[in-house]
């Protein structure tokens, strides 16, 4: 029997107020498959996300995650958002943090298991804070609380992680941790990316959707500065890494 794919939007449209955001859209994500989401700002690449997430109803078209609707597949979707839905200041730890990706898992709020905490800990794990769970969230770099949202997201055990936009406001040298973070994550999880970071596309990802209004897919090898140019329509500094191809088999 063929497995299904992770992910597949079939003629897909959406409106907002009567605005078209996305028109007819087709993207096939295979599992195990790392696609990375780019286009301009209000091109539809977050509204793509939420329809996905089953946070938005499509006007027309489907969407099915592992052939099922997004709202019979969420206990097999991780979900990092673009900003942070917890506030610095709260009183809480890393682990604190990480164990709320449970709560779709245990019965009743707040009481985890033994099962809860060996997941959380070994989302940390992943992430390269295994030694932090008792650190205080307020205390964390940037790069660090990113880490531990996408942990949070990794405690649930998911099948697809999707994530919006996170690298934003790292420098570069965290963005580097990140990077290497998910090609490992790679190994055993279907990725959904949103990006601006061009290098990113050039060098870790298996394919590229470019969404503006509608998608459009590439493979890596097929985004050059004239495609880029083309479809943010200006000109776009295109940076390779290639020295960190290796790492990507």
């Amino acid at each position: 029997m063929t497995e299904r794919p992770a992910l597949e939007l079939r003629d897909l449209s959406y409106s907002y107020d009567g605005t078209p955001v996305i028109e007819g859209a087709n993207l096939t994500v295979g599992c195990g498959e790392f696609v990375t989401v780019v286009g301009p700002n209000g091109g539809g690449k977050t509204t793509l996300i939420k329809l996905v997430l089953g946070l938005l109803r499509p006007d027309s078209g489907s969407v099915r995650v592992f052939g099922c609707r997004p709202e019979e597949s969420k206990p097999r979707m991780g979900y990092v958002p673009q900003r942070s839905d917890i506030d610095p200041s709260f009183p809480a730890t890393v682990l604190d943090v990480v164990l709320m990706g449970r709560l779709g898992k245990t019965r009743r709020f707040g009481m985890y298991t033994r099962e809860d905490v060996d997941a959380a800990m070994a989302a940390l794990v992943d992430v390269e804070l295994a030694e932090l769970p008792r650190r205080p969230f307020s205390k964390l770099s940037g790069g660090q609380r990113q880490r531990t949202l996408i942990a949070r997201a990794l405690a649930s055990q998911p099948d697809i992680l999707l994530l919006d936009e996170p690298t934003a406001n790292l420098d570069i040298a965290m963005e580097q941790e990140l990077y290497e973070i998910l090609l490992r994550l790679k190994k055993r999880l279907t990725l959904l990316l949103v990006s601006h970071d061009l290098a990113f596309v050039s060098g870790f990802t298996d394919t590229v959707a470019c969404v503006n209004r509608t998608v459009v897919v590439h493979t890596t090898s097929e985004v050059t500065p004239e495609l880029i140019n083309a479809l943010y329509g200006r000109d776009v500094r295109f940076v390779r890494h290639d020295h960190l191809m290796g790492g990507a088999e």
